[in-house]
């Protein structure tokens, strides 16, 4: 009876905050939200002073939160609408969100680039991301008290965990819960000065028209413009029109919504593709930078950044973003409030200007001089060291430099294919004159020739290379088929270790770079969760 009249008392509060915000949206739709998560939540949780415990103890991501719902839905049988989920997902991120400065660093995860090599704290990596990323445990924020009951949740889920590697030769739970939950707290601090100032800064709405620069697998780099309309909530309905490098055209439809003033996450179809955005805007609304992705292949992805028409003129990309000395080539530069005359900055001559609007001019250039980063502007707008220029190609990396794939299939919707979207970055040797110095000039990505190789002896001897997969002329690792391969010793799968070579040819040179690759079995835990 108790734990019922607290359901009532705290959506009865609910309800009268929304009757006494008509007229004032943002303050009704977070009164809506309070009591959405008193009536959703209330059956498990207690109130506590006008909160709801463990929900008041944490702060985190909106991925984070539909993670906790999701948990709550699949482990401990909540009924909650896809509609209740949705509202307070944004009503939780709003409140209870990181602070854009919380979420630096560590973005990588939000938007699905996967592909890395994290630097962490001994503590944390040999107790916590000995299972997960860094970046998992570092995308929330807790109370010491949460970060103890996180560890209690761990050990309650996984009885089996002290024996783990890692785990069963010290005495893990007790090192959990008494010196890595209060080095938590303060790392990760729930009252953290930045959220603080965050919450008390002012909005900006993200509608209007955004200048579009990005990558994706398989077509290439791409630029174009996106309109937003806004469809209240922090919703936005989205028309996208642009062009890829190579001419060909793109157009596309969506909706966003904006989380915590700043987390902006699209859903838009491309041509008929399907497509994930994430991107955080800056303070102003002014800029937007993140990555977008396909939605059935979510580590298959590229750079996204966006420009808000109607700001101060500015020049945002030059495609492609080098020029070799002595070498004449069509430029395009793109921006807003593109007006006057065009400047590549000292040593590059613009010999013609080929075509031009306020947002694209396109040119025909010299280089000449000496190599560096150069500015670019058109009449008032201007971009800060967007154009490479070099003598030659001294060294060449593969992005990213250590990747998983994973086989899958073939025809089976629960074990997809994971693959690997490539890149070449070139360098120009810095001023001693040796490749791989710290000053060296990065010249960006750059065509390439791509193929796979044995990682090793035992790779080789395996034959790996003929069985994990394939790479395309455009960079992209599509893995092998899942289960036993007849055709391999011992019916061994299609898993193994390569490295994948770039191969760049400039000016009569040829330069080869290596990534390594690990092709795993299909990725199981990954679709249990999904």
């Amino acid at each position: 009876m108790e734990k019922e009249r607290n359901i009532t008392s705290m959506i009865a509060a609910g309800l009268l905050a929304l009757a006494a915000v008509v007229g004032a949206p943002e303050r009704a739709l977070a009164a809506d939200g309070a009591a959405l998560l008193a009536a959703n939540c209330l059956s498990c949780h207690s109130a506590q002073g006008g909160s709801i415990s463990r929900v008041e103890g944490q702060r985190k991501t909106p991925e984070g939160w539909q993670m906790t719902i999701t948990r709550m839905q699949e482990q401990h049988g909540a009924k909650v609408s896809a509609e209740d989920k949705r509202r307070l997902i944004k009503y939780l991120a709003d409140t209870r969100g990181l602070a854009p400065a919380e979420t630096a660093g560590w973005r990588y995860l939000l938007e699905h680039d996967n592909n890395r090599v994290e630097t962490i704290d001994g503590r944390y990596r040999d107790m916590c991301a000995r299972c997960h990323s860094g970046a998992r445990f570092a995308l929330q924020r807790r109370s010491e008290d949460e970060w103890k009951l996180l560890m209690h949740t761990h050990i309650g889920l996984n009885p089996t965990l002290e024996f783990h590697s890692l785990a069963r030769d010290r005495q893990w739970f007790p090192l959990a819960v008494n010196e890595v939950a209060p080095a938590l707290a303060r790392d990760f601090a729930l009252d953290a000065r930045a959220w603080k100032a965050w919450q008390a800064a002012p909005r900006t709405a993200l509608d209007g028209s955004w200048r579009i620069a990005g990558f994706l697998p398989g077509k290439g780099a791409f630029e174009g413009r996106m309109r937003a309309s806004a469809a209240g909530e922090d919703r936005y309905e989205l028309a996208i029109e642009g062009r890829y490098a190579d001419g060909a055209l793109l157009s596309g439809r969506g909706v966003a919504t904006v989380y915590t003033g700043y987390e902006w996450r699209g859903s838009v179809d491309i041509d008929g593709v399907a497509l994930r955005q994430v991107m955080a805007a800056d303070a102003r609304g002014e800029r937007m930078h993140g990555r977008q992705h396909f939605a059935d292949s979510r580590r298959m992805g590229g750079a996204l950044s966006a420009l808000r028409e109607g700001a101060a003129p500015m020049v945002m990309a030059v495609m492609p973003a080098q020029l070799r000395r002595g070498e004449t080539a069509e430029l395009t530069v793109v921006g807003s409030g593109l007006a006057g005359a065009v400047s590549l900055g000292k040593g590059v001559r613009v010999l013609e200007v080929v075509s031009r609007s306020p947002d694209r001019v396109v040119v025909r250039a010299r280089a000449e001089g000496r190599d560096g980063l150069n500015d670019v502007a058109v009449g008032s707008a201007r971009g800060k060291g967007l154009l490479a220029v070099y003598g030659r190609v001294a060294r060449v990396e593969v992005e990213p430099a250590n990747a998983i794939a994973r086989v899958g299939g073939p025809g089976d919707a629960q074990m997809q294919k994971v693959g690997v979207a490539y890149r070449a970055i070139g360098w120009a040797a810095g001023r001693d004159g040796k490749a791989g110095t710290a000053d060296d000039l990065r010249l960006g990505y750059l065509p390439a020739r791509w193929s796979i190789e044995a990682a090793d002896e035992e790779a080789e001897k395996a034959h790996d290379a003929d069985f994990v997969g394939h790479i395309g002329a455009d960079g992209v690792f599509v893995p092998g088929d899942a289960g036993p391969n007849p055709a391999r010793p011992k019916s061994l799968g299609n898993t193994g270790r390569v490295n994948v070579v770039a191969t760049v040819e400039a000016a009569g040179a040829t330069v080869e770079g290596r990534g390594k690759l690990d092709v795993a079995v299909p990725d199981f835990v990954q679709r249990a969760l999904d």
